[in-house]
């Protein structure tokens, strides 16, 4: 499978919807609990989302799926999970990043939608529900039952079919349970959505097959504030770059 790789920007870029957000410290509820004690929102006034697709990539635990939730907080996406998420110890201050980020839009806000591999069943159960009421909702993601494909199936389903409609699409580590092969195929997915010029991606990763998107910007949350990187930079390259070298070694 290939990947139309010519550069975008040579031909000027595709409609961008959301430009940027900002992070407005000054309305932090407290510096002291999770997610306002970390360094990178703390040091972090704007993350630019100039390009169709934008990747978040950083080490767990850097933050960059707690943005990319607030953000969906902050555009009125709803996130499908079943039910609260509980833990030992409540923090009251978990889902509220999003009261302090600020939106600049391009041409106003558009619809949207939020992947999270973790939830997405909970997702595809409710839209298998529905089917059973009305059957002609299937053809909506594919024409067959969410749940009776496997974890990779099922979310290639989705991608295949939501993202041919316009919008802005916040996905959370879309490789999970995705082959090799499937992650190039979601590689091409993005990119042909994309250089429509209607959709727009913002991306959290640790994939090096779909950091490698042509015409992508990566901003990287290993630093602070949060920076924009080249490919061959992340550590998602670098440490598979030299993964398969040392292999070369092997007997």
């Amino acid at each position: 499978m290939t990947v139309d790789r010519s550069d975008w920007a040579s031909h000027g870029w595709p409609a961008v919807h959301l430009l940027e957000l900002s992070i407005a410290q000054a309305r932090f509820p407290t510096n002291a609990a999770y997610p306002f004690n970390l360094r990178v929102f703390q040091e972090t006034a704007r993350v630019p989302l100039r390009a169709p697709v934008t990747f978040f990539a950083g080490e767990n635990g850097s933050g960059k799926s707690t943005l990319l939730r607030a953000l969906a907080h902050r555009c009125s996406i709803h996130i499908w999970e079943n039910g609260q998420r509980t833990c030992a110890r409540p923090n009251p201050f978990a889902e509220r990043l999003y009261e302090c980020i600020d939106l600049r839009w391009q041409d106003g806000t558009v619809p949207g939608s939020f992947f999270a591999a973790e939830i997405f069943r909970n997702f595809a159960e409710l839209y298998d529900m529905w089917a059973r009421s009305d059957p002609g909702i299937l053809a909506y993601l594919g024409g067959e039952p969410l749940t009776e494909k496997s974890h990779g199936q099922c979310n290639m389903s989705f991608f295949e079919t939501r993202f041919r409609v316009p919008g802005l699409y916040l996905l959370d580590e879309p490789e999970c349970a995705l082959s090799p092969r499937r992650q190039v195929e979601l590689l091409r997915i993005l990119s042909e959505a994309a250089g429509r010029g209607d959709a727009q991606f913002v991306v959290a990763t640790h994939s090096p097959i779909l950091l490698s998107l042509p015409g992508s910007r990566i901003l990287s949350f290993d630093v602070c504030p949060v920076s924009e990187i080249t490919y061959r930079d992340t550590d998602s390259f670098r440490l598979h770059k030299r993964f398969f070298e040392d292999m070369k070694n092997e007997p």
